[in-house]
Formats: structure tokens, sequence, C-alpha cells
């Protein structure tokens, strides 16, 4: 039997009816003869876990963000010897990357750089995460204050008797650049910090599985769970406001089932329903800029955006609360734990010098895990939901000036298609009026073109990976971010078993535990509210914004990510058994059956 592989990246065709879909990305994106070698001998994976959508053009700008920050960080500025940077592709619409690692002989070298610099960064780490935490005000602040100028009939008096020596079409043109530069800043700030939370966890685990042979992932992550971390305040906001609401009296406004706005106007005429909406405004700002998904993509809208996903959780949690049930996470529960298993296992060490090794790096893992979850709500969320809504500003002038049927259509373009369309605009209304700008006859055109292409490419399913088949996989952030291990490659590569005849799923046993109940398939943000108590959720993976249903259910398990995953952490912090990684659970079970889920194995059983 011929041995199974992956396609070349050469190999995939293109989906029927998008010809030309390269268009939409720019030149570097794409597997190009100019770089067959070097990219047929490279092993490329879907970014399912980030990127599980195909890309609008403009929603690449996250995806390219990282994209060089993470690298830089990896490879030029602290120079983490095993590893270099990870590179993008576009494949019919959908994210592949591949992650590299330095030639042999460089890597004595990295270790000098290395040594020093991230050993700068775990001494001094508290009063540099302070200082990030100001940079990345500073640049919400920034980015709140870009407005999108309008262009108007005659500039205003000001531009002549101030002196002002500009137009508003260049401060259009300024406000764009501003945009676009601010959104690169907020994701080199995003990987200040993060690839060297990650490695202080990598370090204490590897040590662990070398001084313990036996131990199990999910104990080492228990001996870091607990963490104080911001990305938990929104759902915990809502708990408050949830019982704040019990407390004046105000439970039956909530249950009649009104939408925010009509719940928000019976607030509004009593005493105690103003005292409510005063703390609810208290809330908001930040706490609910908090994307339904990961903010990768502009379709993912936040609560600040509509407030009735606010509200909706209000209302659950109100129920819950007047049933006696708890709404907290158990950190006592899981502090008291974590003290316990970190005891045990550093008694067990057999000499002196041993203990205090663990109790160091246990230390630094501990300062700074917290920061995987925390830059989430800065980046991801307060920053990108600004971000989004200021692009969506932009697209309304566009759509004002007949560039664009809808102010959304401007995500169908690149970000380096826009200053064409901006110059477009500004010179036609430069040389007065009457004097029609190309925009209007040229873009609407081309956008139901690329709807067309992109509703082909939703339908596609991405092949799981390209290139050569890796014998065994290595690199760290691979396997214990995206879950990407030499057992999961094998598996893509099997015969597929059709998944309504699989009985057993295995993966990371992220968070340890046990669990039996009822399947809850989410496939969709707005598929949220179905979840009901006891349930065991299964998902692609999860979001932040989903921590108030992990209050009520009994186990996750999703198709994607490993040990470091939001899934992976989240359960942990809740103390709930999770699997992730499993590949297909989203495709194998179905909402109502039922599941046993041993997170301590990394095993579900699917009961037909």
């Amino acid at each position: 039997m011929a041995e199974r592989r992956f396609p070349s990246p050469f190999d995939v065709d293109d989906i029927p009816e998008t010809e030309g879909w390269q268009d939409m990305y720019p030149y570097y994106y794409l597997f190009s003869e100019d770089r067959k070698d070097y990219e047929e001998s490279q092993f490329w994976f879907w970014d399912a876990m980030h990127h599980p959508d195909p890309m609008l053009p403009f929603d690449t700008i996250t995806a390219e963000s990282w994209w060089v920050a993470l690298s830089q960080n990896t490879s030029r500025i602290f120079a983490i010897p095993p590893a270099l940077g990870i590179a993008h592709r576009i494949v019919n619409g959908y994210t592949y990357i591949s992650a590299h690692a330095p030639p042999e002989e460089l890597i004595p070298e990295r270790v000098g750089y290395f040594e020093k610099r991230v050993g700068f960064y775990y001494e001094k780490w508290e009063s540099l995460y302070a200082q990030w935490e100001e940079k990345m005000r500073e640049i919400i602040d920034e980015l709140k204050e870009i407005e999108i100028p309008e262009l108007p009939m005659y500039e205003p008096d000001h531009v002549v008797f101030k002196g002002l020596g500009y137009s508003s079409g260049y401060e259009l043109l300024e406000a764009y650049d501003k945009l676009i530069l601010n959104m690169y800043k907020s994701w080199q700030y995003h990987f200040e910090f993060l690839n060297l939370c990650y490695l202080a966890y990598l370090t204490f685990f590897g040590f662990c599985k070398e001084a313990f042979p036996d131990i199990g992932d999910q104990t080492i992550a228990k001996m870091v769970a607990g963490a104080d971390v911001i990305m938990f305040r929104p759902e915990e906001e809502i708990g408050k406001l949830a019982r704040l609401a019990v407390d004046l009296g105000l439970s039956e406004t909530f249950k009649k089932g009104l939408d925010a706005d009509k719940t928000m106007a019976e607030l509004k005429k009593t005493n105690p329903g103003k005292d409510w909406l005063d703390a609810f405004d208290k809330a908001k700002d930040p706490w609910f800029y908090l994307s339904t998904g990961t903010g990768f993509y502009h379709s993912h809208i936040s609560w600040i955006d509509d407030l009735n996903i606010p509200f909706d959780h209000v209302r659950t949690y109100i129920d819950r609360v007047e049933r006696g049930e708890t709404i907290e996470r158990p950190l006592a529960e899981i502090d008291a734990e974590r003290e316990r298993m970190v005891a045990e296992y550093k008694d067990l060490l057999p000499t002196e010098e041993d203990r205090k090794k663990f109790e160091e790096l246990h230390s630094t893992v501990r300062r700074t895990y917290p920061y995987a979850e925390n830059h989430l709500f800065y980046v991801e969320h307060w920053h990108h939901t600004i971000f989004w809504n200021k692009i969506r500003d932009l697209g309304q002038l566009l759509a004002d000036h007949k560039f664009l049927d809808d102010k959304e259509d401007i995500f169908y373009f690149h970000r380096f298609d826009i200053p064409q369309m901006l110059y477009d605009l500004v010179t036609a209304w430069a040389v007065g009026p009457g004097v029609p700008p190309r925009g209007p006859k040229y873009w609407p055109k081309e956008v139901k073109r690329r709807k067309k292409i992109f509703k082909k490419m939703r339908e596609w399913a991405p092949i799981p990976a390209l290139g050569p088949t890796p014998e065994v996989v290595t690199e760290p952030f691979t396997i214990m971010l995206w879950g990407v291990t030499t057992d999961i490659v094998k598996q893509w590569l099997a015969p597929a078993e059709k998944p309504e005849k699989m009985t057993e799923l295995r993966g990371f046993p992220a968070s340890p535990g046990t669990a039996e109940g009822v399947a809850r398939v989410i496939l969709e943000i707005d598929e949220l509210g179905t979840v009901q108590p006891g349930e065991i959720l299964v998902c692609p993976i999860t979001s932040p914004s989903w921590a108030p249903v992990f209050t009520k259910i009994k186990a996750a398990v999703t198709d994607i990510g490993g040990m470091t995953s939001h899934a992976a952490i989240v359960s942990r912090e809740y103390g709930l058994p999770a699997i992730v990684g499993t590949g297909y659970a989203t495709k194998a079970i179905k909402t109502g059956d039922k599941l046993k889920v041993n997170a301590d194995e990394g095993v579900v059983t699917i009961e037909r």
C-alpha cells in the first residue's frame, strides 16, 4: 500500500467558480513558483484555531500582524534558541502556517542573546508588565481619538484663519494610515511578553516531565491554575450585576424577556432601576468591549455593540442566583489543590538543589502565566472592538460617496486596496464639484464578484495540512498552543472513519476530572444561548467571551487546541474536566448524545 502523505501546496486545486481569488491577497501571501523549492520543503497546517473561516481580505490584518510580531520576538528580539518564526500562506481563502527552526550552527550564538534578554524580562516582569498595560491603554486612547473626517463642500474657516495648511482630504488619508499603524503596534505589544510566558510554562513542564516521568500533563497544568486574570472580569461583572438585580428586587423586570433597550427603559422608571443602570454603565467600559469570537474577524461583534448579549447573560445568572447556585469561579478550591500538589511534588525531589530549581521555575510560571489570558482582553477584545468600528466608519464614508453599497463591504478589500479608493475620492473632491471619481463605477462590481467567491470558499473543507509529513512534531508552541502533535498528524493521514460511526475520541487531557452527561454541540457563537445547565459543551474552539457558559456546563470537548489554548486554561480555572484537540468532536458527536469524558486520560466515549 502506498504511503499516505499530504498534498503539495502546488497540487491543491482552486475551488470551482472562484477563479481569480488570488487577486484579493498580496503577492507575498500566496504559494508561488518563485519560492517553490522552499515552500514544498515545509510542513504547513491549517490554523483552524485562530482562523477557522476563510479570511476576508481586510481581516487578514490580524493574521499578518501576528505573523510579524510573533516571529520577530522569537527569532530577532529574544532569540529563543531552538525556534524561529511562523510563516503564513493563504490557500483558497484559508490560513496555513509553518513553524521554522534555526540552523543547528546558529543555536550556540542565540543562547547568549537569549539568556541575557529573557533573564532581564523575568527579573523585571512586574514593572515591565505595568509599563505594558500603560502602553496598551495609550494606544487604545489614541485609537479612540482617530476620527474619519467628512469631505465638505468648502473647508471650514479655521483651515484659513489658523493657517492650518492642509485639508480634510489630507486628514482622511492620514487617519487611515494612523488606524493601520495603530493596529500594527497593538500586535507589536501583544507579543512583547507572550512567547516568554509560554516559554516559562514549557520550561516548568519540561522539568516536571524529567523529574517525574509518570506525571500527567494535566497535573502539571493544575500546579499553575488559579490565576488572577482580567480576562474573567467581564463574566465576573455579569455575576455582580445579576446579584445586584436580585438584591434590588429587579428580577421580574429582567424576566419579562424584553430586549436591552426596552429593559433599560423599564429600569429608568424606578430608583432601584436607576441604581442598577449606574452600576451597569460603570461595568461596561471597558469590560463589555468583549468580542463574541476571537476578535480576529470583523464579524465577531462585541458585547458593547449589542447590549442584548450582556443583558441575556445577566438574565441567565439571575435565575441561577435565585436557585442558590454558585456562579463564581471556585478559586479557593483551585488554590488549595494547587498548593497541595506543588508541596507534594516538591517533597518527592531527591536534592535541595532540585527543590530550589522546582521552586524557581514554578514561581516564574505563576508570575508570568496570567499574561497568557490578560493580553487577550487588551488586544483582541478591547482594542480590536474599537478598531473594527473605526473601519466601519471609513466604510460608511465610502458608501456615502457610492464607492460601496454598504459600509460592511469595505472588509472585502485588503488594507492595501483602501488607499487607492481614498486617493480616488480625495482627488475628485479636491478638483471640485461635478468631477466624478472612478470608484463608484469600479468597486461595487468587484464587491459582488468577491461575495460570490467567498460563498464558495465557505463551502470548502480545508485540507488539514500540506507538504512533507514530519516524522516527529517537536516544535513546542505547535504542540502546546495548536495541539498539533505527531499523533494528530497521523490521525490526519489515517483513512477517515465515518464520524457517525465513531464511539471514542482522544485528545489532550487539558483539565483533569471525569464527567458524564448530554452533549451540546455549538458550531456558531449565536448558538451559545441553547446550552443548558449540566450539559457537556462540544465545539471547535472556545472564546474568552464564552466564560459565562463555563459556570453551568459539566465538561468541555474541543476539536482544536493544546495545553495552553483558551479552552484548556479556562477549564482549569473553573475546575472543569476538559479534553482539547480531539480533531473530530463536532463531526462525530450530535447534540443529545450521551458522553463519558475522562479528562484524566484524554478519552471521550460516545454512547451510541
